[in-house]
C-alpha cells in the first residue's frame, strides 16, 4: 500500500465510494484485495481522525438520529458461543443535520443503552448551542439525551406502529407503517421539524455507497475495524467531497466548516495527516 501510485489509490477509494465491493475492485485495478483493504483502513482511520477534529462547535439546530442495520460474520441468528464478540448483528448509529445535511458523527455497535449513552455524548460535544433533536421510539435514548444534554435541548421521538406481519410470508421491505405518533420528551421542540425523514433518507445513500451494507448480497464485514474504517471513508466523503444536489455544495461548506468542496485527493492527503 505504500508503494501504490496516487493514481491507483485514487481510483481504488472511488470504486469503494461509489459503492463497488473489494474483489470487483481487484478486479478492475489489478490491485491485490489486501492492499486494497491495508489502503481502506489506513485512510479510514485517518478520515475517523479528521472528523473528530473538525467536527466541533457545529452551528446545528434541527439534528436527526437513526440506526442501520448490518452485521459482521454472519447474522445474528447464526452466531454460536465459541464466536467472536463482534460476529452478528451490529448497527450504525447516525445523526444527521436537517438543515445543511452534515453528519457530525456515526458510530457502530449493538442496539443497546450502553451505545446510544456514548453516541449521545459524543453528539453533545459537537453542538455549539441548544439544538432541537428528534429519534426513533429506541427507549434508552430518553436517559442517554438527558444524560447529554441536561435542560439544554429540545427533544421529541417519533414513535411509529407497524401493521402485523402475515404469517410464513416472505418480505423484502419494510413492514407498512400504520400510525406514527410523536413523543415530546423535554424542552419545547417545534412540531413542525420534528421528523426523522432526512436521515432515513439518509439510509439509502449509505446502503447505495457502502458496498458491505448493500442487502441481499455477500459483501458483507468480516472484522468489524473494516465496518468501521469503510463507513468513516464514506462520511468523510459525504461531508467534505460529496456536492449534495439540493445545496449545491458539500455538507461541510454549507455549515461553514470549510469555504471550498474538497476533491478525493485532498481528502486522502487531510486524512493521511490528522
Amino acid at each position: 500500500m505504500n508503494t501504490l501510485k496516487r493514481e491507483k489509490q485514487l481510483a481504488v477509494l472511488s470504486a469503494l465510494l461509489e459503492g463497488s465491493s473489494v474483489r470487483s475492485i481487484e478486479r478492475m485495478t489489478g490491485v491485490h484485495r489486501d492492499t486494497i483493504l491495508r489502503l481502506m483502513n489506513r485512510v479510514g482511520e485517518g478520515c475517523q481522525r479528521l472528523m473528530d477534529t473538525r467536527m466541533k462547535g457545529l452551528p446545528c439546530q434541527f439534528v436527526q438520529v437513526d440506526e442501520i442495520w448490518t452485521y459482521v460474520g454472519k447474522k445474528q441468528k447464526r452466531v454460536r458461543p465459541w464466536d467472536r464478540p463482534d460476529i452478528g448483528d451490529q448497527f450504525v448509529f447516525v445523526a444527521l443535520d436537517a438543515d445543511t445535511k452534515l453528519v457530525p458523527c456515526f458510530l457502530v455497535g449493538r442496539r443497546d443503552a450502553p451505545n446510544a449513552e456514548t453516541f449521545m455524548l459524543d453528539l453533545a460535544r459537537r453542538m455549539k448551542g441548544r439544538i432541537q433533536l428528534t429519534t426513533d421510539g429506541f427507549r434508552p435514548y430518553v436517559l442517554a439525551v438527558e444524560d447529554a444534554f441536561g435542560a439544554n435541548i429540545d427533544f421529541a421521538q417519533l414513535v411509529k406502529l407497524y401493521q402485523a406481519e402475515t404469517p410464513n410470508e416472505a418480505r423484502y421491505a419494510p413492514p407498512r407503517i400504520k400510525s406514527i405518533t410523536p413523543a415530546f420528551i423535554s424542552g419545547d421542540p417545534w412540531p413542525e421539524r420534528i421528523s426523522t425523514s432526512y436521515v432515513e433518507r439518509q439510509n439509502l445513500t449509505i446502503r447505495m455507497q457502502v458496498r458491505r451494507l448493500t442487502r441481499l448480497t455477500n459483501a458483507f464485514s468480516k472484522k468489524l475495524p473494516n465496518l468501521w474504517n469503510a463507513l468513516a471513508l464514506h462520511f468523510a466523503h459525504y461531508n467534505f467531497v460529496r456536492v449534495h444536489s439540493t445545496l449545491r455544495v458539500a455538507p461541510a461548506v454549507a455549515t461553514g466548516l470549510e469555504t471550498y468542496t474538497w476533491n478525493l485527493g485532498q481528502l486522502i492527503e487531510a486524512a493521511l495527516a490528522a
